[in-house]
């Protein structure tokens, strides 16, 4: 179904090849997981499969690729569209429409099926993925998760022989993951053949068939998911990979002494379209700790994020600090934030540009540690847009820490990053602690374990409750369990 022969690719105006002499063959049927570190040449294949390598990412090719006998190199886009369906590790840039049924309807419209087959595929799909609470929503008014739902949803009306998915995960809940889950469950059910690139591969133990994972544009290992299920802890790191078995709860770690000076958040309230997206009339946190944010997709984690740092139009309340009432001005004035679609907040020509931006006053010496740290340094002359998902992630959460605010948010920081990292980044975030108040918006159990001090539960735009070092605070009527989101 599925060919790579020798295959080697440079996007332009880099020096190194993303991949090297790659040789590959993926059944008719099969499903495959691509795993590795960062940047290591995942998301070049998976371009190369739906044929955006070479027609719309411009560079010097080597070798074939081919899906059901058709060269993607020669063959149109939209020839290779009707068979191939795709998921990008940033949704917002396959979108064609405003609302999501109109997004669902869009592929099956242009491959000229009559309104009554179209509609059918809607509803077939909306029931099969459990989205009917999204339908007839404007996507742009969306989380992160649920635009992934969409994105997901719209390739299943497709009805494409061949899926392929980019770190479809990276900004999904628990919950969520276990929806998607299902969803390639039944696409492979279906008999379809899918590809799916992914750094936290718990989730796909049951699903995947083979897995091959890469280092550097090329190919390391090339083996069963019987065989990669008994690879050891200690194995798997050496890749630079995650664990399959993932411990999924969301536990702070214990500290010795909690700071005892607060920040009190006043009117916490948010509506998008009379829609409540945020209701909490006052939040009372620690300062100068590390809180993470987590719930469900569309709970409502950005929209505070957003909020404390003064981004929302029309957001009325505010934050005492020191005993000084400061409004969104002043928050905006206090806070960084790096955002869930990192690409909004690069502007520079390049990386080191970049990183220094924020910086009070311009310290290159440190601007390097960080970028060492984080695994940047040898791209500092690098543009920042030339750079894998993951790498872009660190560039933002890099041009952070250097910058002198003292408050920072991070909404899913660690999406698109490999375990080596990922635990960079959560260093550096616990570097941070008694220095600055950090918030972290994430899904992911790893971080949270590993440098947050306290765990903030959202659901539903309300405060369910805040756990730090065991104790748990509720809000509400209802007291729970400390969140430990073992699905």
């Amino acid at each position: 179904m599925i060919e790579f022969e020798n295959v080697s690719f440079n996007y332009m105006r880099t020096d190194e090849a993303s991949v090297k002499n790659v040789s590959l063959k993926i059944n008719n049927g099969e499903t495959v997981l691509l795993c590795g570190e960062s940047g290591c040449g995942k998301t070049t294949l998976i371009r190369m499969i739906n044929g955006l390598i070479p027609h719309f990412y411009e560079g010097q090719m080597k070798g074939r690729v081919s899906v059901d006998g058709t060269d993607t190199t020669k063959a149109e886009l939209y020839e290779t569209a009707k068979v191939v369906g795709s998921v990008f590790q940033n949704p917002r840039s396959q979108f064609f429409c405003v609302d999501s049924t109109s997004e669902l309807a869009f592929g099956p419209e242009n491959m000229g099926l009559p309104e009554d087959k179209i509609r059918g595929r809607i509803d077939s799909t909306v029931n099969s993925m459990k989205i009917r609470d999204l339908m007839d929503r404007n996507i742009f008014e969306m989380s992160g998760g649920e635009k992934q739902k969409i994105a997901c949803a719209s390739v299943d009306t497709l009805n494409p022989q061949v899926c392929v998915l980019d770190e479809p995960s990276s900004n999904l809940s628990l919950e969520a993951i276990e929806d998607l889950k299902q969803t390639l469950l039944d696409w492979k059910e279906e008999g379809r053949t899918i590809v799916v690139a992914e750094h936290r591969l718990y989730w796909l133990k049951d699903i995947c068939d083979r897995v091959v994972c890469l280092k550097n544009g090329e190919t390391i290992f090339d083996i069963s998911m019987k065989e990669f299920k008994t690879y050891t802890e200690e194995k798997l790191r050496a890749y630079g990979l995650r664990s399959v078995n993932e411990n999924l709860s969301m536990i702070p770690i214990k500290t010795e002494h909690m700071s005892t000076e607060t920040i009190t958040f006043e009117k916490l309230f948010y509506n998008y379209r009379n829609c409540d997206a945020l209701q909490i009339d006052r939040l009372e946190i620690p300062r100068n700790e590390i809180i993470a944010v987590v719930g469900p997709n569309g709970a409502g984690k950005s929209t505070l994020s957003k909020c404390i740092c003064g981004l929302m139009r029309g957001f009325r309340g505010n934050a005492v600090i020191d005993g000084k009432k400061l409004k969104s001005r002043n928050l905006l004035k206090n806070s960084y934030m790096v955002m869930q679609d990192v690409n909004h907040q690069l502007f520079c020509e390049t990386v080191m540009d970049e990183v220094i931006l924020g910086m009070d006053e311009e310290n290159e010496d440190r601007a390097f540690e960080v970028l060492e740290i984080l695994g940047l340094k040898e791209y500092a002359g690098r543009h920042p847009m030339s750079l894998s998902g993951g790498q872009k992630q660190r560039v933002a959460v890099a041009s952070a820490l250097l910058s002198d605010k003292d408050i920072i948010l991070f909404d899913e920081p660690t999406s698109g990053l490999d375990f080596y990292n990922m635990e960079k980044v959560a260093q550096l975030i616990s570097s941070l602690r008694g220095q600055k108040t950090v918030f972290i918006v994430t899904h992911d159990p790893d971080l949270v374990r590993r440098c947050a001090t306290v765990v903030l539960r959202l659901e539903n735009g309300h405060v369910k409750n805040t756990n730090s070092d065991g104790e748990m605070k509720g809000y509400g009527t209802e007291k729970e369990k400390c969140y430990s989101a073992v699905v």
